[in-house]
């Protein structure tokens, strides 16, 4: 098993290390594994082209390192424990030895279909462990998966099948959310109207919907694995083999197909859940992401089982039949690290405490956060409601690209601070740059995040399309990896991610991340969150617009009070250059599936642009968009 960090000093060393001879470092991260053949080259690299290889020549099979590496000893251990959208359903546990199986048995109807190494194969499903079952036969016989989020619209989801080439898609007749049922079969029909490269679809019963069945296309999930051997044999791949293509969510344009291959990528969730979460054997970790997004792939499915974990994946939303569900899950299964998004956290912050406050969750030892920078008071209210005081909280910064965790506290570890991603994981080495390219040397400095020395789980191109790789992330700045985030390095050191860099606010010369002047709004009592944008100001250049969403609104509420509040307290928490020139109060705000705001929908409508918004069929919920508009107009 690899060092495993256990100490402040412990990282300072390991990160020394990992600067001074990265080859060496990840090579011993890599000697834990099992490897078919020892790689010829540890790593060979450019970030002009760009290049970036890991491990090449290496062979291996990264459900080998699941399963033959760890079954004689975690064979009666549960892998996967899944939690049903219902509280009145049974859950269900499965062992290393019992996922095993399933993971072969539905290689071989893979490759009865004709599913080879390369092909390509969508899956668009719900969360019931079959996803993940699917996921890993995918890996074991060298296929490329491609999860799509089973939220997305028809349109979406064709996209992606198109762009990817996908020879098979596997689905459900429904699926749950909340107290909602998904018509996933029908999305995925509609979808396929257009798409020609589909071959197969394959269904897995989940609600009992009557959906139907295309002769000659559409098999049954239980039809076809009846009777199905449970003995396979691992594709051997090499360590640069693509493991899977994650679209990213795609605000503008075609949705980027983020590719991740096989080795790098192991290596690396494996190493960055074990020291983040300072996850121990006998431990149930429990990541409330979507396996149809990043965080799951990484720290629900390959980064927990690779390293002999329990984790747990759960169907439904925290919200549902009542408030307190996360809680419940926590209690019922004995969880012992839990990682979710700000956005959940304050969502249930604004429902009050009572839904938290009887729960013991006795059983918790670390708390993390993933997705955004998490606002101070949410960070304050998930630490002392939560964790009930007892609990480190890692604010994790990473993105689709980046394959695993970059920054971040060690869990207990690193000396953490509200709103700061503190750290760098050993092996990364960010630089702070100004929009020059120059980098901004010390501490207290402010500037745009970039990477100089690549990692073992960075993405290695774009789908199909490695021109727009380079230009998206290392054509801004030479030789840098760049992350499109600000970021603002403190007198200690510590990083805190300001947002996306066209979401940073130029008022009279003086440069404004917007989740810096979020996190102020957010205090005030009233605030359930917000989102600020730059808008186009006649004297200050850029001007600041807050859209505001509030609890207990009612008609004797008085917007103009809040709105004045708010202002007053931005203005004592940052300054005067910060307040916000305008507020909006609204009901909700745009968000995709995955919770990212589109926040290029917010400039245009603070601009006064009311036209041209695109394809908003896939956020949350289209008619916020439509009601912003109508109260911006009547301002």
């Amino acid at each position: 098993m690899a060092i495993k960090i256990k100490t402040l000093s412990g990282y300072f060393h390991e990160y020394q290390k990992s600067v001074v001879n990265p080859e060496q470092f990840w090579s011993q991260q890599a000697e834990e594994f099992f490897w078919r053949k020892k790689c010829d080259t540890i790593l060979d690299w450019n970030f002009e082209e760009p290049k970036i290889e890991w491990f090449k020549g290496g062979k291996l099979n990264l459900t080998e390192n699941i399963f033959e590496r760890q079954i004689f000893t975690r064979k009666d251990q549960v892998a996967i424990v899944w939690e049903p959208n219902n509280p009145d359903e049974d859950s269900i546990s499965l062992t290393y030895s019992q996922l095993f199986d399933k993971v072969k048995q539905f290689s071989n109807v893979l490759l009865s279909l004709g599913v080879k190494k390369g092909d390509r194969v969508a899956l668009y499903m719900p969360m019931i462990p079959e996803l993940a079952i699917a996921m890993l036969a995918c890996a074991r016989i060298g296929a490329i998966h491609s999860i799509i989020f089973a939220g997305f619209s028809s349109t979406s989801l064709a996209d992606r099948i198109i762009d990817a080439q996908a020879k098979i898609v596997i689905a459900t007749d429904g699926g749950y959310r909340g107290a909602k049922t998904i018509p996933i079969k029908s999305i995925v029909d509609e979808a396929l109207e257009k798409c020609d490269s589909v071959e197969k679809v394959i269904i897995k019963k989940r609600t009992g919907e009557n959906i139907s069945m295309k002769s000659g296309r559409d098999i049954w999930w239980d039809d076809i694995c009846q009777g199905v051997s449970t003995e396979n044999t691992a594709e051997i791949l090499d360590a640069e083999d693509p493991l899977f293509i994650l679209y990213t969510s795609g605000s503008t344009g075609k949705p980027k197909g983020v590719l991740h291959t096989t080795g790098g990528y192991m290596v690396y969730t494996s190493y960055t859940f074990r020291n983040v979460f300072q996850y121990s054997q006998g431990d149930v970790f429990f990541c409330s992401a979507d396996i149809g997004w990043i965080t799951g792939h990484s720290y629900i499915v390959y980064g927990p089982l690779l390293s002999g974990a329990t984790t747990l994946m759960f169907e439904g939303i925290p919200t549902w039949p009542e408030a307190g569900r996360f809680w419940d899950i926590i209690e019922k299964h004995q969880v012992n690290q839990f990682y979710t998004a700000p956005t959940a956290i304050r969502a249930l912050m604004a429902l009050g405490n009572k839904f938290v406050e009887e729960k013991a969750m006795n059983s918790l030892k670390v708390l993390g956060t993933v997705g955004e920078p998490i606002n101070e008071e949410a960070w304050h209210w998930y630490h002392d409601h939560v964790g009930k005081n007892k609990c480190p909280i890692v604010d994790t910064w990473w993105q689709t690209e980046t394959g695993g965790i970059l920054i971040s506290p060690l869990a207990g570890i690193t000396p953490t601070k509200p709103s700061y991603a503190t750290l760098p994981l050993p092996g990364i080495q960010p630089v702070i740059l100004d929009n020059e390219g120059k980098e901004l040397q010390g501490n207290s400095v402010e500037g745009n995040l970039c990477i100089k020395f690549p990692w073992p789980g960075m993405a290695r191109t774009l789908y199909g399309d490695h021109e727009r790789f380079k230009l998206t992330y290392f054509s801004t700045f030479k030789n840098q990896y760049f992350t499109g985030d600000g970021v603002k390095r403190d007198e200690d050191g510590y990083y805190r991610i300001l947002g996306r860099v066209d979401d940073v606010i130029n008022v009279s010369g003086h440069r404004m991340g917007t989740a810096e002047v979020e996190n102020a709004i957010n205090e005030h009592p009233r605030v359930v969150e917000s989102a600020v944008v730059g808008y186009p100001h006649e004297i200050k250049g850029q001007g600041i617009f807050a859209y505001v969403v509030c609890n207990d609104m009612d008609d004797t509420t008085s917007e103009k009070g809040i709105i004045k509040s708010i202002k007053i307290g931005v203005n004592n928490i940052i300054g005067p250059i910060a307040k916000p020139d305008k507020i909006l109060i609204v009901s909700g705000l745009p968000k995709t599936r995955s919770g990212k705001i589109m926040r290029r929908l917010l400039r245009k409508i603070a601009a006064n642009d009311f036209t041209n918004f695109g394809d908003i069929s896939t956020l949350l919920d289209p008619g916020v968009v439509e009601e912003i508009i109508e109260k911006s107009k009547a301002k």
